[in-house]
């Protein structure tokens, strides 16, 4: 399979959620770019490593089952998208995964959710390493989700926003029997108008809302962020998924950000017009998804929560986590099947989360 099969990924190029440089120079950069938010205009930066891996290899990384391992925070939206396209593409068995800590110190991303604070696969303590056996001395952030070579412990690539196209494109020769077409080349130029809309005052709206460093700023990207989801909304009224008649790319990056909303957008970064629930066709829509398997299965609303009101001290200072809201509504009927749609095309659900992989009970609802 070809490059071209995987059409393009937007005009947003920019890396997951950042947590500063690590390394034995500038060790407490994250704790002070943590603690800047708020203070300066939000800016996302740009993917440093946007090497592919694809089924030719082209850019020295073929598609091979078992090579790589997949590090997500599931705090993350970013690295949410690649945990639900692996599972609904029945990946696990190909591709690994290394979840972190949500919380971070002076060395970002670190793996102490594992025994002895290692990753079992990798070895490591912190995604730094792996950035660092890629290029020593790199000035950036180191980013979730971050797919690594195994045999070499390399980092390859931190590019998100292809990621999640070459795992449903290039990836195809090691999805599981029925894995739903999350890319489908007919539709391709409407996904990707779509997302470039989304992505822009939704999935980014929220961070430059969130830390907005003046009143204008602030308001200026929180009218966007609900200027969108009221045309979203309007979209979503008559037919269940963005585009098509199933699930696609464009749904898998509106959920990820839906699902935190409530949680997280709407008090600690201000987007507080509405919440989620309170808009009738976007609740009904998050929870439809919620509740497909592949989605609800990858999120932890635990992680979640500790890692924006704790983590963003710039923000909230005093890192006290709020009680609510309450999420039993995420499990509660939607009706949206009323509306027609194929959740998987002319595929099937995915199977059970692998053994090991699934959310804690405190990061259910």
């Amino acid at each position: 399979m070809t490059g071209d099969d995987s059409g393009r990924a937007g005009t947003a190029a920019g890396s997951g959620d950042d947590g500063g440089r690590s390394g034995t120079e500038g060790g407490a950069e994250t704790a002070k770019s943590n603690a800047a938010y708020g203070k300066k205009p939000f800016k996302r930066s740009k993917s440093h490593f946007a090497d592919r891996v694809t089924a030719d290899g082209r850019d020295g990384w073929p598609v091979e089952a078992g090579r790589y391992r997949l590090v997500i925070s599931r705090a993350c939206p970013w690295a949410g998208r690649a945990a639900i396209s692996r599972r609904l593409l029945g990946l696990e068995d190909a591709l690994s995964l290394a979840v972190v800590d949500p919380l971070q110190d002076d060395r970002s991303w670190r793996f102490t959710l594992d025994p002895d604070g290692r990753d079992p696969v990798l070895g490591i303590r912190y995604l730094s390493e792996a950035y660092d056996a890629r290029e020593t001395g790199y000035p950036g952030g180191v980013s979730v989700p971050a797919l690594v070579d195994e045999p070499s412990g390399k980092l390859v690539t931190n590019d998100y926003q292809q990621l999640t196209l070459d795992l449903a494109t290039e990836w195809r020769d090691l999805h599981r029997q029925g894995a739903p077409d999350l890319y489908p080349r007919p539709l391709r130029d409407e996904i990707d108008d779509v997302m470039e809309g989304i992505y822009r005052d939704v999935n980014n709206g929220v961070y430059r809302a969130g830390f907005a460093s003046t009143q204008s700023e602030y308001e200026a990207a929180c009218r966007d962020v609900f200027h969108r989801l009221e045309e979203t909304s309007r979209r979503l009224a008559d037919r269940r998924y963005l585009v098509g008649d199933s699930i696609t790319e464009a749904d898998i990056r509106l959920f990820t950000t839906l699902v935190r909303f409530d949680a997280v957008y709407h008090g600690h970064f201000k987007c507080n017009r509405r919440k989620l629930s309170e808009d009738p066709v976007l609740w009904a829509y998050a929870r439809d998804l919620y509740q497909t398997p592949g989605f609800g299965d990858t999120v932890d609303f635990d992680h979640i929560k500790r890692h924006y009101y704790e983590v963003h001290t710039g923000i909230n200072p005093t890192g006290i986590v709020p009680l609510g809201p309450d999420l039993d509504g995420w499990l509660t009927p939607h009706h949206r099947e009323r509306l027609g749609g194929r959740p998987f095309g002319d595929g099937t659900a995915p199977g059970p989360v692998p053994a090991g992989e699934e959310v804690p009970v405190t990061g259910q609802p």
